[in-house]
């Protein structure tokens, strides 16, 4: 199953872009076996500032055909990570081929694209800078598959 991580703004080049791409070549050679990855980041920007809505449009445009939605939103589930491993596996298992995951703007996602969704995931109350949550979720994927795969990066 590919991943995309499907998000609003462009990165420039710093030490969050070099996490991000680390941890998605640890998740392809950790996930290969298991039927996960490789991942990718589709990046959007709305240049018309059009708001949310028009950048809803863009991600929408980015996920792949049939993929699984994923949304990355303070309201969504908040999770342990064996628990978004196996639901990772789930997704995997359930035949999904490909899975999106949305990060919106400064002022997050789209009510409508939030609804579309068919999981929304929160990394806590805290609201976290739409960059960074670049970061922590590439690096939940190379944990989900460390923990799918028996690895012993994860030690809870």
């Amino acid at each position: 199953m590919r991943v995309t991580i499907c998000a609003v703004g462009r990165m420039k080049t710093g030490p969050e872009r070099t996490l991000i791409d680390d941890y998605l070549t640890r998740f392809g050679r950790t996930g290969r076996a298991l039927g996960l990855g490789p991942a990718s980041v589709a990046e959007v920007e709305d240049r018309k500032g059009g708001g949310m809505a028009a950048e809803a449009e863009l991600l929408r445009r980015a996920v792949p055909r049939g993929a699984a939605v994923c949304a990355l939103d303070e309201r969504g589930s908040v999770m342990s990570s064996p628990r978004f491993a196996r639901r990772l596996a789930d997704w995997r298992d359930g035949g999904a081929s490909d899975l999106a995951v949305l990060i919106g703007g400064a002022d997050g996602l789209d009510a409508g694209l939030r609804a579309e969704a068919q999981f929304s995931l929160s990394f806590g109350a805290m609201v976290w800078p739409h960059m960074l949550a670049r970061v922590m979720i590439a690096e939940q994927l190379y944990r989900a598959a460390t923990i799918l795969s028996g690895g012993p990066y994860h030690r809870a």
